[in-house]
């Protein structure tokens, strides 16, 4: 087991308003689909940091970008003064990303402050006061983009004044019985007639695939016909993918999957392959409301929007999104089949490199999130790394790098369905994990 050396530093040192902790994780470097702990040993990563490290760890086109970059720094903003990188970066956004010509691209560090700009500048330049996202929503960390969110772990944040939340159209957890999504979408076609009336309504918050609310995938054309009555009413959609886009679905966006084009497109975490960049691709007369309207110091800084450029002309000259769908299908299929007896498997579901497992009590489809808070902690015994997701605490969430190759995703596979199964019969006690709060 990896040795703590580090990890009394970690707790002496660092804040704990940062730690999400579900197993005592020390690494000390990385390549590929591996990760290095303290002590030298190796884990398979099928987490990348939450999607992050999309490429993987040490790539060498982000290596070689970021140090281009460093040897001839541009500045370090893109707020008084444009840079390279910058502009190169908003040009190929919008190059890759389907859409008008008429559109702007935003730069910024991270999801949050990204999903915080759309929040706050939509309502602003179209004068509607209310927003709908769903009920399970994760769009950050940051007091704006927690306000239009809806997942259980920021119960108690202040919400947007003008915010409605909707049920996320779950298959396995359906609303109203009905899987297919068409209850739901009649709800929100009621609540857009009367109580949440459409034409007050600035915008939709939308992720194609709910990341934090449990790896969940819509119905099938259930976003797009979403899509289809906001249009009626004037309300840009908004879809956030900034965990599930870029190649992990196994399309370039997630979007692509659902049969519609979003007004706008949030994308952060793997857009930098590991570094902090963010971005929103929208149209100008959104993206262009008014001068520094969201800004900071280091958006748009040379460095950042290197590596994002690295990883956009990998992802295309690899073929990484085909990659991510073949690897995905293989990586599903063998959880499906190791664990199509254990009766603490609820559900399967994914696309791509983007894969949740449901785990429920062993005699109804009641979360259990006991059983996903050991079985990650057994598969990081056992020498892999993923976390768990959702409302309940208790799908675990696969999002390795696009890189995994098929051979780890069968290992990856093996040692998650082996974890369940020695959760099950008792091989982790309450006072392993009781270190560890997660989610």
């Amino acid at each position: 087991m990896t040795s703590t050396s580090l990890i009394p530093r970690d707790e002496a040192t660092v804040s704990a308003l940062q730690k999400l902790r579900f197993f005592p994780l020390a690494v000390t470097g990385g390549h590929g689909c591996t990760l290095i702990e303290e002590g030298g040993r190796e884990l398979l990563d099928l987490s990348a940091s939450w999607g992050a490290a999309g490429l993987g760890h040490s790539h060498s086109a982000i290596r070689t970008a970021v140090g281009r970059a460093l040897a001839n720094q541009a500045g370090a903003s893109i707020l008084s003064g444009t840079n390279e990188p910058a502009v190169e970066l908003a040009e190929m956004l919008l190059k890759v990303t389907p859409g008008t010509d008429d559109r702007r691209v935003w730069l910024g560090h991270s999801g949050s402050d990204a999903n915080e700009t759309v929040a706050r500048v939509v309502p602003a330049a179209t004068g509607r006061p209310r927003v709908i996202a769903f009920s399970g929503a994760y769009h950050g960390g940051t007091q704006g983009s927690m306000s239009v969110s809806g997942h259980s772990a920021q119960d108690g944040v202040a919400k947007a004044a003008g915010l409605t939340l909707v049920p996320y159209p779950d298959p396995f957890r359906p609303f109203e019985g009905d899987p297919s999504g068409d209850a739901l979408l009649a709800h929100i076609e009621r609540l857009l007639a009367t109580t949440c009336p459409g034409d007050e309504v600035a915008c939709f918050f939308m992720e194609p695939i709910q990341a934090d609310g449990g790896l969940i995938v819509p119905p099938p054309s259930f976003l797009g016909r979403l899509s289809q009555l906001c249009a009626r009413y004037g309300i840009l959609t908004v879809s956030d993918e900034v965990k599930v886009g870029l190649g992990r679905s196994g399309k370039t966006h997630c979007f692509q999957h659902e049969g519609f084009v979003p007004d706008i497109l949030v994308l952060g975490k793997g857009l930098g392959g590991g570094l902090p960049v963010s971005a929103v691709i929208g149209p100008s007369g959104i993206m262009d409301h008014a001068p520094a309207f969201s800004m900071q110091t280091l958006h748009g800084n040379p460095v950042c929007a290197s590596a994002a450029l690295a990883v956009l002309t990998t992802l295309q000259a690899q073929g990484l999104a085909a990659k991510a769908q073949e690897t995905g299908r293989i990586l599903m299929n063998e959880i499906t089949r190791l664990t199509s007896d254990l009766p603490g498997v609820g559900d399967v579901r994914g696309r791509g490199l983007a894969i949740g497992v449901e785990l429920v009590k062993k005699d109804s489809n009641d979360p259990d999130a006991d059983l996903a808070r050991k079985t990650v902690y057994r598969a990081w015994q056992l020498g892999a790394v993923f976390y768990y997701v959702g409302m309940n605490s208790n799908v675990l969430e696969l999002t390795p790098p696009l890189v995994l190759s098929e051979d780890e995703a069968r290992t990856g596979a093996r040692i998650l369905a082996q974890a369940i199964r020695d959760v099950m019969s008792g091989q982790i006690s309450d006072e392993d994990v009781a270190a560890f709060a997660g989610w």
